[in-house]
């Protein structure tokens, strides 16, 4: 359930129709909230399975702080998705900027990996968020990025 409206939070199965992302990098498993104009809140289930711990770092597995921000990213594009009224739509949320990301904790396997984002203006097109992941009330990781809102690339 959101935390706020009381629309039913998103499950896998859910994440999968609103995201074009399939394993190895699909890095949402689950929405705990979803407030529509404002926030999203959602969990990466971190596993010692991941492929990347395979080699970031052999004997000391942590996760990628680029792969946090992408799995901040893919809880932007649910939010969008929502808020914007896309579903169905066939329209992708495609990164534009990152800005002022700062890398606080690490991530490692065994972990659930709460992921926070926020609008912080939304236009038609363009859309700019705040992001803080976070592991109980250690923060990993902030950012800002942008994302534009289009139709996905021809194929051929």
């Amino acid at each position: 359930m959101s935390e706020n409206t009381g629309a039913p939070a998103y499950d896998i199965g859910k994440i999968l129709q609103a995201l074009p992302h399939r394993y190895p990098l699909l890095l949402v498993d689950r929405v705990q909230s979803l407030e529509v104009d404002k926030e999203i809140h959602a969990i990466k289930a971190v596993s010692f399975n991941e492929q990347f711990f395979q080699g970031h770092f052999p004997g000391r597995p942590i996760m990628p702080g680029v792969l946090q921000i992408e799995a901040l990213a893919q809880s932007a594009a649910i939010l969008a998705i929502e808020t914007l009224e896309l579903a169905g739509s066939g329209k992708l949320v495609y990164f534009m900027a990152i800005d002022g990301a700062k890398f606080r904790n690490p991530v490692e396997p065994g972990c659930l990996l709460d992921l926070r984002v926020g609008f912080v203006q939304k236009r038609a097109r363009v859309c700019k968020f705040w992001g803080k992941a976070s592991i109980g009330d250690k923060v990993t990781c902030e950012v800002e990025f942008t994302a534009m809102i289009a139709d996905p690339p021809a194929e051929g």
